[in-house]
Parts: structure tokens; sequence; C-alpha cells
């Protein structure tokens, strides 16, 4: 890890801020915080060696919108995104306006140290962690057709009771056909998945 790159952290509450900076200060990072999206960004055109740990739901604006201003700008960082479980939608939509990661709440530290680690390859320009388009377009393939229009629509936050109505089966199938999804396409987790979907290039949400 280069030493002078600098782990900014946009959160409008201040525990939150204050123990992401710890965790990263301690962990051998140079951590910086912000209490709005707003305060980074008339900070953020300037800034050079730098990842972003943004929050997606804050007050004056939110973490899609502050990855839209910084591609506006010109000035998009490699960027993890903090959601609730109910945000996955909105997540989606901060990946596609170019976030690297998100993180569901509650997390554990090693996952987000996980998903700093690949946020500094990215800034590093190193190979990604991530298997490339094609061999992840490859595992797509392999799914049915009902599996892969389980995987859209996990992919788009929809919970499975939902997924069993709109496909008219039990939300237990559902389940069975989620599990075949993960395995198949070697994701960890959801998170981990919306990455794979995304870089395939297969239309999400």
């Amino acid at each position: 890890m280069p030493d002078d790159v600098v782990i900014h952290i946009v959160d409008d509450e201040e525990p939150v801020r204050k123990s992401l900076a710890f965790l990263l200060t301690m962990s051998g990072h140079v951590a910086r915080v912000h209490e709005s999206a707003t305060a980074f960004l008339k900070v953020a055109p300037g800034l050079q060696n730098a990842c972003l740990i943004t929050d997606l739901r804050m007050p004056d604006m939110s973490g899609v919108e502050l990855l839209q201003r910084l591609n506006e700008h010109g000035a998009m960082l490699p960027a993890i995104v903090i959601t609730g479980h109910g945000d996955v939608p909105m997540a989606v939509e901060a990946m596609k306006a170019g976030a690297l990661d998100f993180i569901e709440k509650p997390f554990s530290d090693d996952t987000l140290m996980e998903a700093l680690s690949r946020a500094i390859c990215e800034l590093d320009k190193r190979p990604p962690v991530a298997a490339d388009a094609a061999l992840v377009r490859g595992r797509v393939e392999q799914l049915s057709e009902r599996e892969q229009q389980v995987m859209r629509r996990i992919v788009a936050g929809m919970p499975n009771k939902t997924i069993a109505f709109e496909l008219d089966i039990s939300p237990r199938t559902v389940e069975v056909h989620r599990a075949n999804v993960m395995s198949k396409m070697q994701a960890r987790n959801l998170p981990e998945l919306v990455r794979m979907v995304l870089q395939a290039g297969d239309p999400v949400g």
C-alpha cells in the first residue's frame, strides 16, 4: 500500500465517522473525516492518491448524488458505499455511478478492510481482485433461465417473497435458486454478486 494514500470518510453521524477513522488508523491507514457530502466536495477536486468511504443515506446529499457530482467534476475516487439492507437498489445505482463496492450494515472490520484493499488496488491500477468480465459472463451462461431470472431480482434488491410472487413460484424454491446462483457465480455475498453482474454488463434493476 502506498504510504501517501488517504482514506476519506463521509458520514453525517459522528460516532460512525470516529469509529471508522479509529479502525483505519489502527490498521495503518491515514484517515480524514467529513460530516457531509457537501463538505467533501469542497476538497475533492484537488485530491490525489485517495479513496472514499461514504454512507448512502445522508440528509444533505445521498451517496449516489455525491458520486455523480464527483464524476461531473472529474474527481472520481475509488469509492466504497455503506448501506442498509433495504437500500440495495440504491447501492446498485451507486455502483453504476462508479462506486467500486458496497457494504451492507452491519458489517465486520474484515469486510471493510477487504473492500478497502480492492479500492487501493484500483487506485494503484493493479489487476482487480474480481474475475474479468468474460469469466463472469461464462458463469452467468451456466445458470438456468430461471436462475438468471432470480439472480437479476436478487441484485435489484427484491426479497425472496417478492421474487416468488413475480415468478409464481414458492419462497422455498427461490431460496434453492438463490443458493444455486451464489454457488455457480462463486459469489460469497450479495455485494460481490452485484459487482459481478455489473462487470459482466448484465442489466440490473
